[in-house]
C-alpha cells in the first residue's frame, strides 16, 4: 500500500506540473492570436503557471475538506522557497537583487507573511478556534490585486524587460492544450491530494508535515529548476525575483481562492510554521538591505553569498528535523 501510494504520488505531480505547463502554453497561444499584449500574457496567464500546483492541490484539498493541506501546501512551499531554493541558488553563484525589488516586493512578500498570521489568529486564550474564514479570504485576494496593480505599472515603465516567447499554435491545438491541462491539474491534484492522505495515516504524521514536506517540495520543483537555470546563466535576479514572486502568488492568490472555498482550521502547530515563513522573510528582507543603490539599478554588493545561501539551506534541513521529529 504505501509503495502504491508512493508512486501515485509521484504520477500526480508529474501530471499535475505537465498540466500546468500545457494550459500555460494554450492560454498564451491564445491570448497571442488576439494580439493581447505581452504584459498582460505575462502577469497574468505565465504569472498564474507557476502557482498552478499549488492552486490546484490546495482547491482539490479544501473540497475534500482536507485543510490541513491547504495552509500546509502554501507555507511549505513559501518557506522552500526562500530557505531552500534561495539557498540552493546562492551557493551555485552570489545572488544581486533589483532596486524594485528590495523596496517593494521582499517587504509586499513579508508583510503578505505577516498578514496569514493576523488572518489566522481569531482566539488568543482557545487554539481549537482559529480559523482562515471566507472573509479573510477575500482580503488577501484584495491584496492580490494591488500586487497585479503594481506589476502592470512597473511593467509598463519597463516594457523591453517583460518578452513572453510564446507559440503560435492553431486554434484547436490551443483550445485542446488548455483542456489538457486543466484535466491534468484536477487529475493531479486529486491524485495528490488522496495519496498524501494515505500516506499520513500509514506513517502516523499528521497531513500538516506531510504538506510541509512532500506535498510542498513537490509544487516548488519548477520554481527549483527555474532558479538554478537562471543562475547558471548569469540571470541572477531572476532567481530571487522569481521566489518572491511566487510566494506572493502563494498566499495572496492560492490561499486567498482556497479559504474563500472553504473555511481553513488552524491548528496551534501551525502558528511554528507562520513563523517561520515570517522569519524567512526577515532573514531574506535583512541580507539585502545590507546593501547600496547603485546607478545600474540594483543594490551593491553581493546581497546573498555562497556562505548566506549555506546558511540558509541550513536553516532548512533543521526545520524539516524538527517537523520530522515533532510530528
Amino acid at each position: 500500500m504505501p509503495i502504491f501510494s508512493i508512486l501515485l504520488l509521484l504520477a500526480g505531480f508529474v501530471v499535475l506540473i505537465l498540466g500546468a505547463d500545457k494550459l500555460v502554453d494554450g492560454a498564451s497561444s491564445l491570448a497571442k492570436r488576439y494580439n493581447i499584449p505581452d504584459i498582460v500574457i505575462g502577469l497574468t496567464i505565465v504569472a498564474f503557471g507557476t502557482s498552478a500546483p499549488e492552486m490546484a492541490i490546495n482547491l482539490v484539498a479544501a473540497v475534500k475538506g482536507n485543510t490541513d493541506l491547504v495552509l500546509g501546501n502554501v507555507l511549505g512551499s513559501n518557506i522552500f522557497n526562500v530557505l531552500a531554493i534561495l539557498g540552493i541558488s546562492a551557493m551555485i553563484a552570489p545572488l544581486s537583487v533589483r532596486k524594485n525589488t528590495v523596496k517593494w516586493e521582499i517587504p509586499f512578500s513579508l508583510f503578505a507573511a505577516v498578514l496569514v498570521y493576523l488572518v489566522a489568529r481569531d482566539d488568543w486564550s482557545n487554539p481549537a478556534d482559529n480559523y482562515i474564514e471566507p472573509r479573510d479570504g477575500v482580503i488577501l485576494l484584495l491584496f492580490f490585486g494591488v500586487f497585479l496593480i503594481y506589476n502592470f505599472r512597473l511593467a509598463r515603465s519597463h516594457p523591453d524587460e517583460l518578452e513572453v516567447q510564446t507559440h503560435k499554435y492553431p486554434l484547436w491545438k490551443s483550445f485542446l492544450f488548455m483542456i489538457l491541462g486543466l484535466a491534468g491539474l484536477i487529475i493531479g491534484g486529486k491524485l495528490i491530494v488522496d495519496n498524501a492522505v494515505m500516506l499520513a495515516t500509514f506513517l502516523g504524521v499528521s497531513e500538516r508535515v506531510i504538506a510541509l514536506t512532500i506535498v510542498s517540495i513537490g509544487t516548488s520543483l519548477p520554481e527549483l529548476a527555474t532558479s538554478i537555470v537562471a543562475v547558471r546563466k548569469k540571470e541572477v535576479d531572476i532567481a530571487i525575483g522569481n521566489v518572491v514572486g511566487s510566494n506572493i502568488f502563494n498566499i495572496f492568490l492560492v490561499l486567498g481562492l482556497s479559504t474563500v472555498a472553504k473555511n481553513t482550521a488552524v491548528p496551534d502547530a501551525s502558528f511554528i510554521d507562520i513563523w517561520v515563513n515570517i522569519g524567512a522573510g526577515i532573514l531574506l528582507l535583512g541580507f539585502v538591505l545590507r546593501g547600496k543603490e547603485k546607478g545600474t539599478g540594483k543594490w551593491e554588493g553581493r546581497n546573498l553569498n555562497r556562505l548566506e545561501g549555506m546558511a540558509f539551506a541550513l536553516v532548512y534541513i533543521i526545520y524539516l528535523f524538527f517537523l520530522i521529529y515533532s510530528k
